[in-house]
């Protein structure tokens, strides 16, 4: 059964699973389903991560709002057109940039929602890049077509050197708009066409453009090169379109992928795919190692996914206007049961794969 697509948030439709609360006790078993799976915590304990602590904050990745010109149906940040609020301020990204400045990370990694939407993008780029810092844009391609505005994206990203990592479902319309809205594989093919006129994913150019696969059901990924291969060869062939890498990520039982789950009596049949897949050569490089989450409000998190569900990072200081480093480096990363999703099979990062 594929994901039905949605036109609203949850939390504008009043959801119960807006509140992150409660998709914590549904994945717990203490809510709407019955279901009792093992323990993530116990799971990792077992290996010797007791608990499981930072490598290195590498990668300072900010999610800079959750208004987007879509609303996917699998979406993890329960993002989409109704979320004007959530906007980060530019008083919160002069925190972040002076953070960045000061430490010792090589990636700036923009997410939303459309991150290009929020008014101080453009100029916090220019900034993060001024840095020297490697500057990742998760955009969603639709974007570039949503607006005259936004058209000259592509040359503004080939002037700053981002690295563009943009989500396409699949090669083909029916599955692509069925998972996140009528009319955006077309919009994407033509963005991804304009990304290509000024450079993006040609060879010797540097200018690095990556897609992003998620399963369009309650199942996990195929194999990344095998998908990344038949990317290639039929974007190509059909479109005349070139791209770096391609990442498969497995969707996590959180936010609008888990209602579609619920909904469609898979949530049971999911979890125990993700547990029985379970990989431990996965947890010495999950993402929540080498990265700091910050929330468009300035709250910081060992991951998007640990975002989304509200569980901070535990450590004294929570919000940016406490940043410290030192706490922050020898604290405790937070786990629950939707971690399953980033340990299956050859687990699952923003840089897809981990194994």
């Amino acid at each position: 059964m594929a994901i039905k697509q949605r036109s609203k948030s949850l939390k504008s439709r009043d959801n119960q699973l807006a509140d992150t609360f409660f998709q914590l006790k549904v994945l717990n078993g203490t809510e709407t389903v019955e279901a009792d799976f093992p323990k993530f915590t116990e799971k990792v304990a077992n290996l010797g991560f007791k608990p499981l602590k930072p490598s290195k904050i590498d990668i300072f990745q900010i999610n800079i709002g959750k208004l987007c010109n879509q609303s996917c149906a699998h979406c993890h940040v329960d993002a989409g057109p109704d979320r004007k609020e959530e906007n980060m301020s530019r008083e919160t990204l002069e925190r972040c940039l002076d953070i960045i400045s000061r430490i010792d990370v090589s990636t700036v990694d923009i997410t939303g929602g459309a991150p290009e939407m929020n008014p101080h993008f453009r100029w916090f780029v220019e900034e993060c890049s001024r840095l020297g810092k490697q500057v990742i844009d998760r955009c969603n391609l639709t974007i570039i077509q949503a607006n005259p505005k936004y058209h000259d994206l592509p040359e503004f990203f080939a002037k700053h050197r981002v690295n563009v990592v943009s989500s396409l479902p699949y090669f083909s319309k029916s599955r692509t708009d069925s998972q996140r809205g009528d009319g955006v594989f077309e919009d994407s093919i033509k963005s991804l066409q304009m990304l290509n006129e000024v450079g993006y994913g040609k060879e010797g150019t540097g200018l690095q453009l990556d897609l992003v696969y998620n399963p369009s059901g309650a199942f996990l990924p195929a194999g990344q090169e095998t998908l990344e291969a038949e990317f290639k060869r039929q974007l190509k062939r059909k479109y005349g379109i070139e791209f770096n890498r391609l990442f498969a990520i497995t969707n996590l039982p959180i936010s609008r992928f888990l209602e579609y789950l619920i909904e469609s009596g898979n949530y049971e049949t999911y979890m125990d795919e993700l547990v029985n897949a379970f990989n431990p050569a996965t947890v010495e490089s999950v993402m929540c190692r080498n990265t700091i989450s910050v929330s468009w409000d300035g709250y910081m998190y060992d991951c998007d996914f640990n975002q989304m569900l509200d569980l901070k990072v535990a450590a004294k200081g929570q919000h940016i206007n406490d940043f410290d480093l030192e706490e922050l480096t020898n604290r405790s990363i937070v786990l629950n049961q939707h971690c399953y999703g980033c340990t299956a099979g050859a687990g699952s990062s923003c840089g897809g794969e981990i194994t």
